[in-house]
């Protein structure tokens, strides 16, 4: 038997104490008595002068010296040695992604996850560490390598849950680098890795061949939910009064569930429609709604399920309006009635870049290089110039062997490499600025990113050069380059986050610091530097919206969850670590040191109670 807090036999001091409490005569009050013959056997007692007197059998004093015993026994916590595997260092991994906040376990997962935590750390046996991660929007080391349970304990107490999506990657990557270390050639494990999870998260694979010293605890019983996993504003192509809203609901159970979905705006009530959700299956929904200002729209879903989190959504919606375009070409008729094909677009057509080029919200380059960069978003066809690539090449037939069709300029966009030829193309090496979107063998076809604080759409083939003006989908990529570069379209998506991903806003300079309003009321201030022309704030590990004060600006922003693997908060069973590397089955409970101060608790509170009855019957 070892003792987790030895300090705590300091307690038995006490007992002595209780042992001279019966040493001590009774202090005897004088009486006229009429004789003394009753009272010859205390006669010893009233002619003595010691104030001590010898210690005589007594039921009640053994009593209590036991019930002591015990209390001090269970203070100082003893324990048996379980059969835990011995390693040297054990790390501990918190999930602290959104599904984590699930209350099937009570009061949730992560209290859950938090108490096996704590309950691994008592366990720890001497001359082993333990140190504790938090995987949340970010990796916390929230304690380093220690021996000191105190210390673990605190850090574990310390973690708090977020919004966030399930980001595990880091964490593993950190806990791999304290758990693996290389002698020679080979690798060697001289740890254990903790995961406290409920899997609800992607497939791993980069750690398909690491052999990670992985014990997975999962947490979790039921997958009661639904959430919103989708939610976008468009203008209504049918009335330019109102605004189109698009919601995605999903309902990974597998039963058929009802919920109401209400929509505000600003706090005021726009509509509220019943809906069954499909089970397993994620539901569209479309909302059309009057817009006179700016502001943000939030659905709700009034269903009582595991997870509030993803209840709730809200998106900004800045009022449309119109587009100038400039299209810079020699002559490319198929491409001007594309653009004119989008709505509140105003074209202008032009053989080289005027000076006021910065007046357009668009310029677009038909294989016209521009001598000097326009100060605005940019449509480039068959151009490459030095501040978008160092130097470029040609290459002839490259086909189409890739695409995201999941970003927002390849929406409604499908390609067919046996159809879509190219008769020549750019070649250059993709760039750190962007995306590559469509992609050949040979070089990127397609490229669209940020640069200089403003969206580039780079494609690197003259579209007479090909066969996809021939197809519907080029007028459809069009519209949606234009969408995409449209800066109040640009602006409103900056307004929006993920849990955990931090918020930019560009500042005029003479701002020098500014306040944002969390959802829970809490205000941050943020202080800006003379140099500084961007407000980031990091803060944004819960759901709802933020609203920032910046000099004359006032603005809100909202940060969603939106993840449809923490919408399914089904537990894991086991976490798959890639495509063909071996899963990793959840474990059960990890047999630690058998602690016992509870049993010896009840037993010294049951000896207290026998006590008193004793005392009274005897009394009595």
């Amino acid at each position: 038997m070892r003792f987790l807090a030895p300090i705590a036999f300091a307690f038995a001091a006490t007992i002595p104490v209780v042992v001279v409490f019966y040493l001590l005569k009774r202090k005897r009050v004088v009486k006229l008595i009429s004789s003394t013959v009753l009272w010859q056997r205390f006669l010893a007692d009233a002619q003595a002068n010691a104030p001590f007197q010898r210690l005589r059998h007594n039921w009640l004093l053994i009593l209590q010296i036991l019930m002591l015993a015990l209390a001090v026994f269970a203070l100082a916590r003893p324990y048996f040695a379980g059969q835990q595997a011995k390693a040297q260092l054990r790390v501990v991994i918190l999930d602290a992604s959104a599904s984590m906040g699930a209350t099937d376990e009570k009061p949730s997962r992560f209290e859950k996850a938090r108490s096996e935590a704590l309950k691994l750390a008592d366990g720890l046996r001497e001359n082993e560490q333990m140190m504790v991660l938090l995987a949340g929007a970010v990796t916390e080391v929230k304690q380093s390598p220690t021996t000191d349970k105190f210390a673990l304990r605190r850090a574990i107490l310390s973690c708090s849950l977020s919004d966030a999506p399930t980001r595990l990657a880091e964490a593993l990557s950190t806990a791999s680098a304290f758990t693996q270390e290389k002698k020679g050639e080979a690798e060697v494990t001289s740890g254990e890795i903790h995961l406290f999870s409920d899997g609800a998260i992607p497939n791993l694979g980069e750690f398909e061949n690491k052999n990670l010293p992985l014990i997975y605890h999962r947490i979790g019983t039921g997958n009661h939910n639904v959430g919103i996993v989708s939610f976008d504003v468009k203008a209504n192509p049918e009335n330019a009064a109102q605004r189109a809203l698009f919601l995605g609901i999903i309902n990974p159970t597998t039963n058929a569930m009802q919920t109401d979905v209400e929509l505000r705006f600003e706090n005021e009530l726009v509509e509220v429609r019943p809906m069954t959700l499909d089970p397993t299956n994620t539901t569209p929904l479309v909302f059309f709604a009057s817009q006179t200002r700016d502001g943000v729209f939030t659905a709700k879903l009034s269903t009582q399920d595991d997870l509030a989190a993803d209840n709730q959504a809200s998106v900004v919606s800045l009022l449309a309006k119109p587009v100038r375009v400039l299209l810079v070409t020699r002559g490319n008729l198929i491409l001007e009635k594309a653009l004119r094909a989008a709505e509140n677009v105003t074209i202008t057509t032009a053989s080289v870049v005027p000076d006021n080029a910065r007046i357009y919200d668009i310029v677009v380059f038909d294989g016209m290089t521009p001598p000097a960069w326009p100060d605005t978003s940019v449509l480039a066809f068959h151009i490459a110039p030095t501040n978008l690539f160092p130097s470029f090449s040609t290459v002839e037939g490259p086909p189409i062997v890739d695409w995201k069709n999941t970003h927002p300029l390849l929406r409604f966009v499908n390609f067919d490499p046996t159809t879509d030829l190219i008769a020549e193309s750019l070649k250059v090496t993709a760039p750190n600025w962007g995306d590559v979107i469509i992609e050949s063998p040979q070089t990127p076809l397609m490229v669209a990113g940020e640069l200089n604080h403003r969206r580039v759409v780079w494609v690197a083939f003259d579209p007479l050069q090909s066969t996809l003006p021939l197809r519907i989908s080029f007028p459809i990529f069009i519209v949606n380059a234009l969408d995409w570069l449209n800066p109040s379209a640009a602006s409103a998506g900056q307004f929006a986050a993920r849990a955990g991903e931090p918020l930019r806003m560009m500042v005029p300079g003479e701002v020098k610091s500014a306040k944002v309003t969390k959802p829970d009321g809490a205000v941050r201030e943020i202080q800006l530097g003379n140099e500084s022309r961007e407000i980031v704030f990091g803060e944004t590990t819960r759901q709802g919206i933020y609203r920032l004060k910046a000099g004359t600006n006032d603005l809100s922003f909202c940060v969603n969850v939106m993840d449809a693997f923490e919408s399914n908060i089904t537990p894991r069973d086991e976490l798959p670590l890639g495509k063909f590397g071996t899963s990793v089955k959840a474990s059960g409970s990890v047999r630690a040191n058998k602690e016992i101060w509870r049993w010896l608790a009840a037993a010294g509170l049951f000896v207290l109670l026998f006590e008193w009855w004793f005392y009274h019957r005897r009394t009595a």
